[in-house]
């Protein structure tokens, strides 16, 4: 936990050009304590069996921080939040190393699944202001998912920059394109669900 949170902290050196000293980072960086205090309600939710206690600690966080993290998520070292306000992280979501989110994005589920029911995100992922991505989707290493756009129940192959609502690939690989994004096929986790409407 703690050489993740070393990681943390040099993601806000090497992203933020605002943060002019380690000390300010520490101090005055609200999404990097929205991080630091998910890992101590990881630690305690998961691997510790403090499920309650765990939620008290995210409970916290997000009413310092105004940033949501469910203390189930699972998220690699390296996370930059940049400002934080309005993110929220699903309890099922999986995200990879050295990954950017802006402020008000939202990675949640549909209701159509229990299980695996958030977004899996590969490493090296930039998603940018007030992205929605919901569903059991899979974002692959190096995609970067352009402000406002809208991701449900459809994977985003990697290095790609995806944007619009509904999001299509406007990059692929380096090249121009204009494509759908590739229908999600839901991994062996995800229990569909009979909603009542």
């Amino acid at each position: 936990m703690l050489r993740a949170i070393l990681e943390d902290i040099r993601a806000v050196r090497r992203n933020d050009p605002s943060a002019h000293s380690w000390a300010e980072v520490v101090l005055c960086h609200a999404p990097l304590h929205a991080i630091m205090l998910y890992r101590v309600s990881h630690w305690l939710f998961a691997k510790c069996g403090l499920r309650l206690l765990g939620k008290l600690v995210a409970t916290f966080s997000r009413a310092l921080t105004g940033v949501e993290i469910h203390p189930g998520a699972r998220i690699g070292s390296g996370l930059f939040i940049d400002h934080g306000a309005g993110v929220v992280i699903g309890e099922t979501v999986v995200i990879g190393e050295q990954c950017v989110l802006f402020h008000n994005v939202t990675l949640g589920g549909t209701g159509r699944y229990h299980g695996q029911r958030h977004p899996m995100v590969g490493d090296h992922v930039y998603i940018g202001t007030g992205a929605t991505v919901l569903g059991p989707v899979i974002i692959g290493d190096y995609a970067k998912i352009g402000a406002n756009a809208f991701v449900i129940n459809h994977d985003v192959p990697a290095d790609c920059t995806v944007v619009g609502t509904p999001a299509r690939i406007v990059k692929l690989r380096g090249e121009r394109v204009d494509e759908p994004l590739p229908r999600t096929v839901p991994p062996l986790g995800a229990v569909p669900v009979e909603l009542d409407v």
